[in-house]
């Protein structure tokens, strides 16, 4: 059975075009084209984009308006239905819009059901952004995100089992902090073969950082200041790769310190 409700009463784990439709015989409320999509009979979105409204989150968005593929279905979601239908109007689409909070477990697990790839530029994600992945999990989604938190990521590694049993994919740093070694790396493996340990040296740098980089910075420079383990995560180089020996911090150096905090920084 399917109710309308006015705009005003939305809800976190709701989408929202002109009409709003709710599917009162579901668990999950997201619809798209006035149907839910959590019902069997509809196909899930192909990307839905968290944290559309945001800085990070509309550029992607506006690269998919303008570059993806015809037959892709894409959503935005973020935690206003008043932001995100703005965004849609300045990008000039027709999208469904998701309605979404970190802090509201079920508006991520309906998010994670409705998409078969989630990309999110919600940040800080340190803490509360590992709900988002457990979602993604239980639900069989993929994950992505442009994260250079550490310890979040550290966090994220112990999942692997669940989320390989699952079929998710969790996709971590798809943004500056890792784009430009990768892709550095595998240029250089091309052209000259097997390769050892890399170190990767940035000499300058222009732009300027979003309040969200800033708070992810701020964020994880406070947990190291108050938690003696998340200091000595943030100074092993080995952190990120199980199965290799940590390295200690006076082994590691100061260098590696500002390496791990500007790591979160650059997200």
């Amino acid at each position: 059975m399917l109710t309308r409700e006015r705009l005003s009463a939305a809800k976190p784990g709701g989408a929202w075009r002109r009409r709003l439709l709710r599917c009162s015989n579901n668990d999950h409320d997201v619809v798209c084209h006035d149907r839910p999509l959590s019902c069997s009979r509809v196909q899930r979105m192909d990307i839905v984009v968290f944290g559309a409204t945001g800085f990070v989150g509309r550029l992607v968005a506006r690269y998919l308006a303008e570059h993806a593929p015809a037959g892709v279905t894409i959503g935005l979601a973020g935690r206003s239905p008043e932001k995100l239908q703005r965004t849609a109007a300045e990008l000039g689409v027709d999208w469904p819009l998701v309605v979404a909070d970190t802090s509201d477990e079920t508006s991520l697990a309906a998010m994670a059901s409705g998409a078969r790839v989630v990309a999110t530029t919600v940040g800080p994600y340190w803490p509360a952004g590992l709900k988002l992945v457990d979602a993604c999990i239980a639900a069989g989604t993929q994950y992505l995100d442009l994260t250079g938190e550490i310890l979040f990521v550290r966090e994220s590694i112990f999942r692997h089992d669940r989320a390989g049993a699952a079929g998710a994919r969790i996709v971590h740093s798809c943004g500056f902090d890792l784009v430009p070694s990768d892709l550095g790396v595998l240029m250089l493996h091309e052209a000259g073969g097997e390769m050892g340990d890399m170190t990767l040296v940035v000499k300058a740098l222009k732009g300027g950082f979003s309040g969200g980089t800033l708070a992810s910075a701020k964020g994880q420079i406070d947990e190291v200041r108050r938690n003696g383990a998340a200091r000595k995560t943030m100074l092993d180089p080995n952190a990120l790769a199980p199965g290799r020996e940590p390295v200690g911090e006076r082994d590691c150096g100061g260098s590696h310190a500002t390496r791990g905090t500007a790591g979160s920084g650059r997200s």
